[in-house]
């Protein structure tokens, strides 16, 4: 669970960083277009079109060179990150009938996803769902097999749930599974 939470709050901060750097480069762009950054030297001859062009270009790019570093780092680590999640993907994408059984079983035939208030779906299972998904290296086990009804499978997609859910679904595990069940929710592939 240490390792998925800690994954989950590294994605959260990198998304966060995006999402500031780009509110930094807009901000910084259009700053740049204040008139008193703009310095025309006034003559005796009025600046060309050109220069007034040339000036503010230079403005523009003076202001966008450090947020534009910042949102290069951040989409190579991304980059970085999303290789490593292919690295990690299970050669296996399907649930064997086996788990799906095993798995459908251990959920009575129920989505074990959540509703609103946080409370267990109360629909059928129809699918087999990777619980940490198998695109960000979620392995193809029984552990992260998770019964979830089409709405529900649809709605989460590939998201990475949050420590949160991934606690309140081994919570809600304890009250349908057997004591010497597995309750625990979520694995990941090791790195080749």
């Amino acid at each position: 669970m240490l390792e998925l939470t800690r994954i989950y709050w590294t994605r959260v901060a990198l998304r966060a960083a995006y999402s500031g750097a780009i509110i930094w480069l807009a901000a910084a762009v259009v700053l740049s277009f204040r008139p008193n950054t703009v310095h025309l030297t006034l003559g005796t001859s009025r600046p060309s079109v050109s220069d007034i062009l040339t000036k503010m270009f230079d403005g523009v790019l003076a202001a966008a060179t450090a947020p534009g570093l910042v949102m290069l780092a951040l989409v190579i680590t991304a980059l970085i990150i999303r290789s490593r999640d292919v690295r990690r993907r299970d050669p296996v994408r399907r649930f064997t009938r086996q788990q799906r059984r095993e798995g459908m079983a251990r959920a009575g035939g129920q989505c074990e996803m959540e509703a609103g208030f946080r409370r267990r779906c109360s629909r059928a299972a129809e699918h087999g769902d990777h619980f940490y998904p198998w695109s960000k290296g979620g392995s193809t086990s029984l552990q992260n097999f998770v019964a979830a009804c089409s709405r529900c499978n649809r709605a989460k997609g590939a998201q990475i749930p949050s420590p949160a859910q991934q606690e309140r679904l081994e919570r809600r595990r304890r009250t349908y599974v057997a004591l010497d069940g597995a309750v625990a929710a979520g694995e990941r592939q090791p790195l080749p």
